[in-house]
C-alpha cells in the first residue's frame, strides 16, 4: 500500500534528489485501467504542484515551487506525471497522465531564457535546454481513456521536461558541456 493516497500532502522530502538511480531509470509502463493506488498517487502529485505554487502553503510546507512532477521523483518505477501550469491570463491547465509518448515534434526549438530548474535538483543549473518548439504527446488519463495533445511554448517544454524523468534523463543532459550558453545552430530556435 503506498502512503501516496490522495489526502496524503507531499513534501520536498517526499522528492528524490539528483544522485538517486531511479532518477536514471526508463520507468515501467502502467498497468491500465489504473488502479486506486495509481489514480490516488497521481492525484497527490498534482495537489503537491498546486500547494507548491500557493504562497501561504509552500511557506507552511517549505515547499519549492515546481510545475510538473514525474513518478519517479517520488521513488516510483511508474510511467506517470502531474503537470499544473497557470499561463498569462491566470488560467490553469493541469494534467494527470499516465504512459505518455511524444509522437510527433517540430523541427524548430525553444527554450527558457532562465534555464530549466528541477525539484529534484538542489542546485543552479546554468544553461540553455534546447527543445522542441511543438510536440505532439499519446497518453492515458485517470480514467484510462486515450489523450492526444498538441502543445507548444512553455507547456510543451514542461512536458519534454517530465518525459525525460520517465526516460532516466535529467534536463542538463540537453546542456551544451563546453558551453552552457551555446544553441544548436542546425535548427531555428527561439527563446520563451
Amino acid at each position: 500500500m503506498s502512503k501516496f493516497t490522495a489526502d496524503y500532502i507531499l513534501k520536498m522530502n517526499d522528492i528524490v534528489r539528483e544522485g538517486d538511480p531511479i532518477l536514471r531509470t526508463v520507468t515501467k509502463e502502467v498497468e491500465l485501467p489504473l488502479s486506486k493506488e495509481d489514480k490516488e498517487t497521481l492525484l497527490c502529485m498534482l495537489q503537491f504542484l498546486k500547494n507548491s505554487q500557493d504562497p501561504v502553503l509552500s511557506k507552511k510546507y517549505h515547499l519549492r515551487g515546481g510545475v510538473g512532477l514525474s513518478a519517479n521523483q517520488i521513488g516510483l518505477d511508474k510511467r506517470m506525471f502531474a503537470v499544473y501550469v497557470k499561463d498569462e491570463e491566470g488560467n490553469a491547465h493541469e494534467y494527470m497522465l499516465v504512459n505518455p509518448k511524444i509522437i510527433s515534434h517540430s523541427v524548430t526549438k525553444s527554450y527558457l531564457a532562465d534555464g530549466e530548474g528541477c525539484l529534484s535538483v538542489d542546485r543552479p543549473v546554468p544553461g540553455f535546454v534546447p527543445r522542441s518548439e511543438r510536440i505532439k504527446v499519446r497518453a492515458y488519463d485517470l480514467d484510462g481513456k486515450e489523450v492526444v495533445l498538441r502543445l507548444k511554448g512553455l507547456m510543451s517544454i514542461v512536458f519534454q521536461h517530465e518525459i525525460d524523468h520517465l526516460n532516466g534523463i535529467m534536463f542538463y543532459d540537453h546542456i551544451n558541456k563546453e558551453n552552457p550558453f551555446k544553441l544548436p545552430e542546425d535548427a531555428s530556435i527561439k527563446s520563451l
